[in-house]
């Protein structure tokens, strides 16, 4: 299970503004915001984004000044493989450590949408369990009840973190996730071809190089 909320992409504008420094070609912009506040990319400077784009990475550097803020939630083994990605991306997560015992333990909590019955009862048990030490915790403030918290914790627990990236990071993780076993690496590459003009400047600026 992944869920993805709350998307803002910012500085479509000055991204593009940024392009036509080179060539001083400011005159050319013919873009405009619509009623909803969203940037329209006009003829000139969406041919100028699809050019720069075909011609590789280091042309195609207006797409770093793209960014992306979106908020994520998520298992904790998803997270583990997201944890790869260091480089131009940040993150602020709900709390595990300090949030653990704040609020009753429930089964959706936990992704458990690809779980076979027999296998769904058992997280139920372990979740009947969480919830007992969590009450007893509570109640005693015992270290050792909260080591025992944190320790039984499964990998299907479900973490929100708020994350930003800018495009170019996007497409490093599209083209290296977007085949993964994992159904939530499918999710979201797919919501990254969902962005505005993710599909012409995410999507397509690495299939022009292969």
């Amino acid at each position: 299970m992944i869920l993805l909320e709350r998307t803002s992409v910012m500085n479509i504008e000055n991204a593009m503004r940024g392009a036509r420094n080179p060539l001083n070609s400011w005159g050319r912009m013919d873009s405009h915001y619509d009623e909803d506040g969203n940037y329209i990319l006009g003829p000139n400077d969406l041919g100028l984004a699809l050019r720069l784009r075909k011609a590789g990475s280091d042309h195609r550097k207006f797409i770093r000044q793209i960014f992306v803020s979106v908020d994520i939630t998520a298992p904790l083994y998803w997270w583990k493989e997201y944890d790869t990605y260091k480089v131009a991306t940040v993150a602020n997560s709900t709390s595990t450590m300090h949030k653990i015992h704040s609020k009753p333990f429930e089964l959706d909590d936990f992704s458990h949408d690809h779980m076979t019955p027999g296998t769904l009862q058992f997280l139920q048990v372990i979740v009947d369990q969480m919830e007992a030490i969590r009450l007893k915790y509570i109640e005693t403030k015992s270290k050792e009840d909260w080591y025992d918290l944190i320790q039984l914790l499964p990998s299907s627990y479900n973490q929100m973190r708020t994350c930003t990236f800018n495009y170019e990071t996007l497409v490093n993780i599209y083209y290296a996730r977007r085949n993964h076993k994992l159904a939530e690496w499918h999710t979201f590459c797919e919501w990254i071809e969902s962005l505005p003009y993710g599909k012409e400047l995410i999507i397509a600026a690495e299939e022009a190089e292969q």
